[in-house]
């Protein structure tokens, strides 16, 4: 048994303009499973796919208060694309984002609503990642974060140190998964989050039993309006574990 990472939860006081912003920034097309929430994944792609780690926006009334755990990194072809999609973000309503970075080739951006992001500086690692280059975790040990993950998913382990781990689907296509050693701890609940999914035909109770003899953990709050799994990896951070499929 294992589960893979299909798409991003985020959280927003209106999902559908967040929505908007996210599609046109990534050229991803946008659709609606239900009021108060918005669903992002490119043109034509058959859920799930590896190819892509799909955006769902869900509504919330609480505003952003505290820098997110979970951000995307966006991926660029040439220093002249960087610049020119900062500035179309910037058009589309996102503003620059300090967040202690200091000089760095890469622009730390907020979304309409302050979520934080990327834009990273040409790489050839992401060359093929699509829009997206890396979901990225924060987090205080990325050694015991890569260890959990590695066992939670069928993902390739790629590269783990004391400062940064790296994650990919085991077919080498679509964004990678970051974990990145920051200083600042987790408070509250993360309004970004991971949606994990295990494969067709296997049983989501026994997966969630394995998820928790590898550490993870179950959140405290009233779980009877939803009808998937909610659990928390080894340093607290939410993630939902969808039916099989």
């Amino acid at each position: 048994m294992a589960t893979r990472l299909v798409q991003i939860n985020m959280k927003a006081q209106d999902d559908s303009a967040l929505g908007r912003f996210w599609a046109e920034a990534l050229g991803w097309g946008v659709d609606s499973e239900g009021p108060g929430v918005t669903n992002l994944e490119p043109v034509g792609f058959a859920y799930p796919d590896p190819v892509a780690v799909c955006i769902d926006i869900v509504a919330r009334p609480e505003p952003k208060t505290v820098k997110n755990r979970v951000h995307v990194d966006l991926a660029t072809t040439s220093t002249a694309h960087q610049a020119e999609l900062v500035a179309r973000l910037k058009d589309l309503g996102a503003t620059l984002a300090d967040v202690g970075q200091g000089d760095v080739p890469w622009t730390v951006m907020a979304d309409p609503e302050g979520n934080e992001f990327c834009v990273l500086e040409p790489r050839p690692i992401h060359q093929d990642t699509g829009p997206i280059a890396a979901v990225v975790v924060d987090c205080t040990d990325p050694r015991a974060m890569a260890e959990f993950w590695d066992e939670a998913m069928d993902w390739t382990l790629h590269e783990v140190t004391d400062d940064h781990a790296t994650m990919r689907s085991a077919q080498g296509v679509g964004p990678y998964l970051q974990f990145r050693r920051t200083p600042d701890t987790k408070t509250g609940w993360n309004r970004v989050h991971l949606d994990v999914r295990p494969y067709s035909g296997d049983d989501v109770a026994a997966e969630a039993a394995r998820l928790r003899a590898l550490g993870a953990t179950d959140p405290d709050f009233d779980r009877s309006a939803i009808s998937w799994t909610i659990l928390a990896d080894p340093e607290g951070n939410e993630f939902c574990l969808l039916s099989p499929g």
